[in-house]
């Protein structure tokens, strides 16, 4: 806290010092950690789910688009490469349960750590696949982390089971 809080300057204005540390105060009163970690569940979800959304013609059924771009067009960029990508039909099928899958759990807040891990990874797919792609790759990795680092907050299903074990003891 800034010592000069309480102090007016010669004018009766708050001081400077006063003001900076109630707008501080306003700012961090409504950005609070669990809000911020529900928004970047949110945030880091949105993205991946659409593109699974692209990849199913029906339950458990991959439409054609998904595999020709595994086989055809999607291509790692490793030193030595491009490659195309080992099992492509097995890829499109991993990718697109990964892309459904995980975002629902982040939603959720359920097994956060491990969706974000999970979508953390397939970033690293991502960008070495379209690797002029990293400045948002960048900012789902930064999110990824951020969610494995310091979990889901309060307003999460990993909270409440937490919460209920801790209760059941």
């Amino acid at each position: 806290m800034i010592t000069d809080q309480h102090m007016t300057t010669a004018s009766g204005l708050p001081s400077p010092g006063a003001i900076i540390d109630r707008a501080n105060h306003l700012v961090q009163t409504l950005a609070t950690p669990s809000l911020v970690q529900l928004v970047l569940r949110l945030a880091l979800a949105v993205p991946f789910w659409r593109s699974g959304l692209l990849k199913w013609g029906g339950f458990l059924k991959l439409n054609d688009t998904a595999v020709t771009l595994f086989s055809d067009e999607f291509m790692l960029h490793l030193p030595g490469g491009p490659y195309h990508f080992p099992a492509p039909t097995v890829m499109a099928f991993l990718s697109g349960c990964g892309e459904i899958m995980f975002p629902i759990l982040l939603v959720l807040g359920l097994g956060t750590r491990f969706a974000a891990l999970g979508l953390l990874f397939m970033t690293v797919i991502v960008e070495l696949t379209v690797p002029d792609g990293w400045p948002i790759h960048l900012t789902w990795a930064a999110m990824a982390l951020a969610l494995m680092a310091y979990g889901p907050g309060h307003i999460s299903l990993d909270h409440l089971v937490c919460r209920a074990r801790s209760h059941g003891r």
